[in-house]
């Protein structure tokens, strides 16, 4: 584990680190399913949450002035067919209107969460230079300007803008290289320590790990520079 005094500039993660402290986005909408009741056991939901995903990998189904509000509509709708497919989901334990209040579920707790991140985002942008290096789907600016984020990064390096996804290190290779300093002056921060923490540190460049709940269980041995389990933290760290 490395100081963080030398610090020049900060490269962000997104999804799971800005709109959701952390908390990986599966748990989230596992959290909104449950709030309404809807009758599928985690494992189940979980297939469907890989399915989605899989589906908007492969086509361009989200468009880039799509908001997260009609991302999460998107998805939603894609994993509650799948449920339905799939004979997970009876038609008569699910109202039509359930996954649109699915998706505004979520959109409420992003819109929450990004801004009670907002004041340090803010905070840390009048004192570092910022990049923004997402895993998303083509549409992030959109949501930044939907959330009041959209001043704050330099430049953005988005997967699918960019064709390179995370944990591969030249997404942050890219990311450097928009800072135009050495790694080795540079933050990392994000909630994953696979696609985030482990490859950031293999270019050299320093970690905060924002550990939540994860998509899986953690072995033990993961670490980072530091290790922070809410966003507020960041003020300590990298602004007193």
């Amino acid at each position: 584990m490395g100081s963080l005094d030398t610090i020049k500039g900060i490269i962000f993660d997104y999804g799971g680190t800005i709109d959701s402290n952390g908390l990986h986005w599966a748990e989230v909408i596992w959290q909104a399913y449950e709030t309404f009741l809807i009758p599928i056991d985690k494992d189940v939901f979980r297939e469907a949450y890989v399915h989605g995903e899989r589906t908007l990998a492969r086509n361009p189904l989200i468009r880039p002035n799509h908001t997260f509000k009609d991302m999460m509509r998107i998805k939603t709708e894609i994993q509650i067919q799948w449920l339905q497919e799939n004979g997970k989901l009876s038609d008569n334990c699910f109202r039509e209107d359930t996954a649109e209040a699915i998706a505004d579920w979520c959109y409420q707790f992003a819109k929450q969460t990004t801004a009670n991140a907002k004041p340090i985002i803010a905070l840390l942008a009048q004192r570092y230079p910022m990049v923004l290096v997402s895993n998303f789907y083509g549409n992030i600016e959109a949501v930044l300007k939907d959330f009041g984020l959209d001043s704050y990064f330099g430049s953005i390096v988005e997967s699918a803008v960019v064709g390179v996804r995370k944990p591969n290190p030249d997404i942050f290779d890219l990311g450097v290289k928009q800072l135009k300093m050495d790694s080795q002056q540079i933050v990392v921060i994000g909630d994953s320590y696979d696609k985030d923490i482990v490859p950031a540190t293999s270019i050299g460049c320093h970690t905060i790990w924002i550990k939540n709940i994860g998509w899986e269980a953690y072995k033990g041995h993961e670490t980072a520079d530091a290790v922070i389990s809410d966003f507020k933290e960041l003020e300590k760290l990298l602004l007193s």
